[in-house]
């Protein structure tokens, strides 16, 4: 073990269940980030953090509700407590709290910091009520002035055609891969609905064991497949409690630091929790141009370099998260990995977004808490954290152990996108005309039922088109449901913006 080993030492999770718009985005991140100083029971430690990270609010990402929130959150944070430190955000993305975790590690390593702060909130749950009752918000904008340092990909997640097809909206864009997964797995309609609701079923038993998650009933696989009791179809063929619950006031906080410095400040050392391995990449930036929309290359890349990094075999680790925004997401992290979704071990350590809470980019830092607590009580030696961002577009994972590995940590870590970068990408035709195959679809629904189909394709020549169905065609809504359509084929026809695909 080495001085320089970045380790983990404290953490801390809150969930707000009051709706109280009297406390802010910044109140949010002080009260978590207070509550992380005190789990370490190191009255050093304050004085010793000299960088503090905060993952960027979801709904500063829409122009509308960008002015009602903190434009220097990092540097409001420092103030409130008493911290000179260095600040550092990053872009919108549910990969971004591992990605961090990764970043600071290797800044630790390098000696450019000494502690980290990282922290994160959302309060969507009160933020939706506000904007609902008209109740005072104002204060919830008051900033700072210091600019953090950005980290990340900031580049545009959707092309303009997968925007003007409907599929800027994740809720849209998932079950698309859920549909290349069905048909990948030769299954009927009736033994897919099976396996949702059982993934579903299983990840609502561990919520329903944390205190911390939104939604703490236990779900059967019957009822999460199940239309009644509010639980409506919101894109086939997810149900509504097989969606992240975007509507919560949570927040996550983690301190970073080295061997050597926990040693300084005196740190008990059962508090150390070690990154062992960690990796990021990112598959084909737009999901349209994916040779295949179901499996993810970057994933499967970043799983077999974290594991080598830690020295350790995927049947070592004792807890898993895989990021859960929707099933497609757990089912393609589980089959790159070589994880069976109903593995005994568990894919989720929180209940997951569709249960335990989707809080914006936030949620897989509640996975590295939940993690780092189970681990410092004993409860295990080692836990993988994978973290997804945009339409599992940027990845990073962490693996976490009680123990230091017989290797240090290393700044010069394999570079894995250059290899996934040099990989093939499908054309897609904006003005396609003929015949075309599906592979994957969808149907979006409102509160009244289905509105219209999502199509991607290939054309005779090989190239990818997006479509939707005809307006009022509900005859060809229900036959895209009623089957496995991948495969079938149709006419499609060049509009203006939207493209239209028919059997």
């Amino acid at each position: 073990m080495t001085d320089d080993q970045p380790i983990l030492i404290s953490q801390a999770q809150i969930t707000w269940r009051d709706r109280d718009p009297a406390r802010s985005l910044i109140d949010a991140l002080e009260n978590v980030s207070s509550a992380a100083l005190k789990d370490a029971e190191c009255a050093g430690l304050l004085a010793a953090i000299d960088t503090v990270a905060t993952v960027p609010f979801l709904a500063a990402q829409v122009p509308d509700l960008a002015s009602l929130l903190p434009a220097h959150a990092s540097d409001v944070l420092c103030q409130r407590l008493g911290l000179k430190a260095k600040t550092f955000s990053a872009d919108v993305g549910g990969n971004t709290p591992q990605l961090l975790v990764n970043y600071f590690a290797d800044r630790l390593v390098a000696g450019e910091s000494r502690a980290v702060l990282i922290s994160g909130a959302e309060l969507m749950y009160t933020l939706f009520g506000a904007l609902s009752s008209g109740a005072d918000i104002s204060h919830w904008q008051h900033g700072g002035s210091h600019t953090a340092v950005q980290l990340g990909d900031n580049r545009a997640a959707v092309t303009d055609s997968e925007w003007a097809h409907g599929l800027v909206e994740p809720i849209r864009a998932y079950p698309l891969f859920e549909s290349g997964l069905r048909h990948a797995g030769g299954w009927s309609q009736a033994e897919h609905m099976q396996r949702l609701g059982g993934l579903v079923s299983r990840m609502s038993e561990v919520a329903a064991a944390n205190p911390l998650a939104w939604r703490r009933d236990v779900v059967s696989p019957e009822q999460a497949v199940d239309t009644a009791n509010g639980n409506r179809m919101i894109t086939w063929p997810y149900t509504k409690c097989m969606n992240a619950i975007l509507a919560v006031d949570m927040a996550a906080s983690v301190i970073m630091t080295t061997v050597g410095e926990a040693r300084r400040l005196g740190i008990d050392p059962a508090r150390w929790i070690f990154l062992r391995g960690g990796a990021e990449a990112y598959d084909i930036w737009n999901f349209s141009e994916r040779p295949v929309l179901h499996e993810s290359q970057a994933i499967a890349a970043c799983g077999k370099s974290a594991l080598q990094q830690a020295g350790l075999p995927l049947s070592a680790i004792d807890f898993f998260d895989l990021y859960s925004c929707f099933p497609s997401a757990v089912q393609v992290a589980c089959n790159a990995l070589g994880l069976a979704i109903d593995d005994p071990r568990g894919v989720t350590v929180t209940g997951g977004l569709t249960l335990f809470g989707g809080p914006g980019n936030n949620y897989s830092l509640h996975a590295i808490a939940e993690i780092v607590a189970r681990l410092q009580a004993g409860k295990g030696e080692h836990g993988m954290v994978t973290a997804n961002g945009n339409y599992l577009t940027k990845h990073a994972i962490g693996i976490y152990s009680r123990e230091a590995g017989t290797q240090p940590w290393a700044l010069a870590r394999p570079d894995l996108q250059t290899a996934l970068d040099a990989g093939p990408t499908v054309e897609v035709d904006n003005t396609p005309n003929g015949r075309g195959t599906i592979e994957a679809c969808t149907v979006a629904f409102d509160k009244e039922g289905p509105t219209r189909g999502i199509v991607l394709g290939r054309m005779t020549d090989g190239r990818r088109f997006l479509a939707n169905t005809p307006r009022g065609n509900t005859a060809m809504l229900q036959a895209l449901m009623d089957q496995d359509p991948v495969g079938l084929e149709g006419q499609v026809t060049q509009g203006t913006k939207v493209n239209q695909f028919e059997f």
